[in-house]
């Protein structure tokens, strides 16, 4: 990937209005290795799956729309969530692909003074972190987290189509589990890493939804996992929240510390867990703090 001197930072609604440590988390390490984002006057992505399901021809022109934003500069879009990765990355790419799809678009966002013209690119948040490089990251931590064994999940959306967001392989995804390890900590294997947390299916049936995260998180606790490390803020939720609906569903027992990678970065930066809010997490991080001296 060609460098890149300034993205525009697209975090999300639900990172924004219901877990704004996360954003906390990113500004910080991405400041601390000079990665320089800027606002954008972003609306809602829209929703890759819900919204697109409903009415394909809004999503993508609301998608257009969020694009023509960062065009405005010509600055590449990095996003802090999944889902708006997948939206924003889908949408760029079938406009730059299909002329007739693109002039049917324009011609709605004609109506707001606007134009796609398929001048960026759309970024995961790992992939920009992953190609500056685990060993260059490494340079930047003082906290060393060996002996910490963690679950790694990409969530559902970060690289599936993988045909379209090449991301990582779909089957065997490393990149999350590379940036872990440069803190020291050692990813698991556990079978369920490349499954849904059951965040999706929770929208319809909550049963079904707790027992699909009931079944990954006993399969990282039998593989040794003493917290998770997630990329996506409705995988971040589903694990973090619902724990104790999953134990009601199975009979286990977990209480497992969830942690973004940007916040197990911050933490091996330096960073007060005050600082960055893991405070405000559901599953309480306070046993794998003391353990870490990161009181």
């Amino acid at each position: 990937m060609a460098k890149v001197d300034e993205y525009k930072l697209f975090q999300g609604c639900v990172i924004g209005n219901r877990i704004p440590f996360i954003e906390a988390s990113a500004r910080l390490v991405f400041d601390k290795l000079g990665i320089k984002t800027s606002e954008g006057a972003f609306a809602c992505c829209p929703d890759p799956v819900g919204f697109n399901s409903t009415d394909h021809l809004s999503w993508m022109t609301m998608g257009a729309r969020n694009l023509t934003i960062a065009e405005a500069e010509e600055k590449d879009i990095v996003s802090l969530c999944n889902g708006c990765f997948q939206t924003l990355k889908l949408v760029n790419e079938e406009l730059k692909e299909d002329d007739h799809e693109r002039e049917k678009i324009n011609n709605l966002l004609k109506t707001v003074g606007r134009e796609f013209k398929g001048n960026i690119n759309v970024w995961h948040f790992v992939e920009v972190l992953h190609n500056y490089g685990p060993e260059k990251i490494k340079e930047h931590f003082t906290v060393d987290f060996s002996g910490l064994k963690v679950a790694c999940h990409t969530g559902c959306h970060y690289m599936r189509p993988s045909e379209k967001l090449q991301t990582d392989d779909p089957m065997k995804p490393v990149k999350l589990r590379e940036l872990a390890a440069a803190t020291g900590a050692t990813p698991v294997d556990y079978d369920e890493e490349t499954l849904c947390c059951g965040s999706g299916v929770g929208n319809a049936e909550e049963e079904p939804s707790m027992q699909i995260l009931a079944n990954k998180l006993q399969s990282a606790i039998n593989a040794g996992a003493e917290a998770f490390v997630v990329i996506c803020p409705a995988c971040f939720q589903q694990l973090d929240s619902n724990q104790k609906k999953a134990e009601g569903v199975s009979g286990g027992k977990f209480g497992l510390p969830i942690l973004y990678i940007t916040e197990l970065f911050a933490l091996a930066m330096g960073a007060k867990p005050d600082d960055i809010g893991v405070r405000f997490h559901r599953a309480r991080l306070t046993g794998l703090l003391e353990r870490l001296n990161l009181k």
